[in-house]
């Protein structure tokens, strides 16, 4: 009887820790030659995008930012990002986990 207890709440634990929300970042380094105005990131496929994550600052060519991410269960993520000439540079289905970005011209919508 013990054993079986014992094994119960080792299986909860497991499962409660799994379904836990974890931390991401993602480095992104703008190359697009103009200076980067919003950058927006939502988990994939949400219908609307999150907050600016830039605020009150901006991510100017040739420079890097860290976005740390907090409080999601998977690593997927919609980035949206807005220049100086209102431009949009628009990527689907990012794992943060896995790769950074690099934005460039190439990258426009």
């Amino acid at each position: 009887m013990k054993i079986k207890l014992i094994l119960a709440f080792l299986l909860s634990m497991f499962i409660s820790s799994s379904s836990l929300a974890a931390d991401y970042y993602i480095d992104i380094t703008n190359n697009t030659g103009y200076t980067i105005y919003y950058i927006y990131i939502s988990p994939e496929k949400s219908t609307s995008w999150e907050e600016d994550v830039l605020g009150d600052e901006v991510l100017p060519n040739n420079e890097t930012r860290r976005v740390t991410i907090t409080g999601y269960k998977s690593p997927m993520f919609d980035i949206h990002l807005i220049d100086e000439d209102d431009d949009t540079y628009t990527f689907w289905g990012v794992d943060v986990s896995k790769q950074d970005l690099v934005v460039t011209l190439d990258d426009l919508d």
